[in-house]
């Protein structure tokens, strides 16, 4: 059967209604509490870090753990004060997501526009996921 709208079309429409940010704009929001950060990247694509500060959501899960009616759900996206800044590495998957959420009806999330790649690029700041573990550990 022949593929009648690939990938790239996919990307260029969740793009047109999607909130899409610069590596600056999040730079810029790192710390904010009302900023939650989510990594959608596989496992698999950690090694290299994450942004600091970010909730790993495997793209996989994101719609079951964002559902409150789902058993996997996760409470950290039940906070309506937050907006959710999604990356992938990319910016493509991220877009797709952000797009499967707000036709699930959420109107706090957003994606990077480039990714992990443009986020390393241009300098953010990243952390290991040793880094992130030990920080969260302090938390508690």
């Amino acid at each position: 059967m022949p593929i009648t709208k690939g990938f790239r079309a996919l990307v260029d429409e969740a793009m047109a209604e999607v909130t899409t940010y610069s590596v600056e704009q999040v730079r810029a929001r790192v710390n904010d509490a009302n900023t939650q950060i989510v990594d959608i990247r596989d496992i698999r694509e950690l090694g290299d870090g994450t942004v600091r500060n970010a909730f790993h959501a495997p793209r996989g899960m994101l719609e079951f753990w964002v559902d409150p009616a789902s058993p996997y759900h996760k409470k950290i996206f039940a906070d309506e004060s937050k907006e959710f800044i999604l990356f992938c590495g990319a910016g493509w998957r991220s877009a797709l997501a952000a797009k499967a959420l707000q036709d699930m009806g959420m109107t706090n999330v957003a994606h990077i526009d480039g990714g992990w790649a443009e986020w390393v690029k241009q300098g953010a700041p990243t952390e290991t996921l040793e880094d992130q573990k030990a920080r969260r550990s302090a938390k508690t």
